[in-house]
């Protein structure tokens, strides 16, 4: 596709490309028209992979129609919405609505961290959109600032970029043995390759919090193999910021997943903070936080060297509805664990906003 900013394409015979909205690993997302309701929409075009035989490439495409419809079922105020999964010359389309604004990555680049009080409102309509995909078997394995949207004028929190998502009933995009995602914001599990659940996502909210209110992750390192250890065995610091709601940090960085806070208490824990100006307690007692088994720490190196030549080769991605930002790298690490990867977040924000 080049690097045009325009475009002219009619996709399907109805969805006419017109500017370029992001460009991410796995895909790019345009701006465009539906031409039979006219209104505007965003379309996420799928990358094809040149090594695919005919036939890998169909399981492919297969793959992504499932899984794109699979979040098309979510229905809640803070995901985005998919209108359309269409083919076209046998390439995957994603047709979602157009979020006027930018990324949370784009306003913390643009403005500095938000303040405690705004980080916890974006938390709690984060985890209302988790619930809800979690509810319907869906994980979203990739959440970070730069799949997060802010609707200009409502200030409306919009979850995007199910690409890397996993759902029920599909064998996943990435084939067995692989994940995909940003190293910065994987829970320590998925690094290990021990597996992954909605405790996964919600260690990645913690991660998020932590970066919406002291400017980046707190596994923030200048290699990948320091920011696997970061994950995975360092001491964990959270940004001074994050003081005001630190329990709620705390609980949901906790290295095992059992003892992981849920979303629901998460969720409970932040709307009184923002009502009250305090963090009360967890309901239910949780043990002192330890740390992982060397065997964790020597697995996910492991599966490092696996990473870093991918990601030297393939580069992140991010989505979005709005302008891409400076992407956060994404990694495939060769591991027991199946997982789902399309392009970038809402591809205007896509695979690093």
């Amino acid at each position: 596709m080049g690097t045009e900013r325009t475009d002219g394409r009619v996709i399907a015979g109805r969805y006419r490309l017109e500017a370029l909205l992001g460009r991410g690993g796995m895909g790019v997302v345009w701006q465009a028209t539906d031409q039979l309701l006219r209104r505007r929409v965003a379309v996420k075009e799928i990358a094809q992979d040149a090594s695919l035989s005919p036939e890998e490439a169909r399981r492919q495409c297969d793959r992504i129609l499932r899984e794109a419809r699979a979040v098309a079922r979510l229905s809640h105020p803070h995901v985005i919405v998919v209108h359309d999964v269409v083919v076209h010359e046998e390439r995957p389309y994603i047709v979602m609505e157009l979020i006027e604004g930018g990324s949370l990555a784009d306003r913390i680049s643009a403005c500095g961290p938000v303040d405690a009080d705004e980080a916890a409102r974006i938390g709690v309509d984060l985890l209302g959109a988790l619930r809800t995909a979690h509810t319907a078997g869906v994980l979203h394995r990739d959440l970070k600032p730069a799949n997060v949207l802010i609707e200009s004028g409502t200030g409306r929190v919009v979850l995007t970029d199910f690409g890397v998502a996993q759902v029920p009933g599909a064998t996943t995009l990435t084939e067995s043995g692989s994940f995909v995602g940003s190293p910065e914001y994987t829970a320590p599990e998925r690094m290990s390759g021990a597996g992954t659940g909605p405790a996964s996502d919600l260690w990645s909210l913690g991660v998020l919090l932590c970066a919406a209110v002291g400017g980046r992750s707190p596994f923030h390192r200048d290699t990948l193999g320091g920011i696997l250890h970061a994950v995975v065995d360092d001491e964990i610091r959270p940004p001074a910021q994050a003081a005001p709601f630190l329990p709620v940090v705390q609980g949901l960085l906790e290295r095992d997943p059992q003892r992981r806070l849920d979303a629901a208490e998460a969720e409970r824990m932040l709307r009184a903070f923002r009502e009250t100006g305090r963090v009360p307690p967890p309901r239910t007692g949780r043990a002192p936080r330890d740390r992982l088994m060397t065997a964790l720490l020597v697995a996910a190196m492991a599966a490092a060297g696996v990473s870093a030549a991918a990601l030297l080769m393939t580069g992140g991605g991010g989505d979005g509805g709005g302008t891409p930002s400076s992407p956060t790298p994404s990694v495939t690490v060769t591991e027991t664990v199946t997982s789902s990867a399309s392009s970038s977040s809402y591809d205007s924000r896509i695979n690093g906003r």
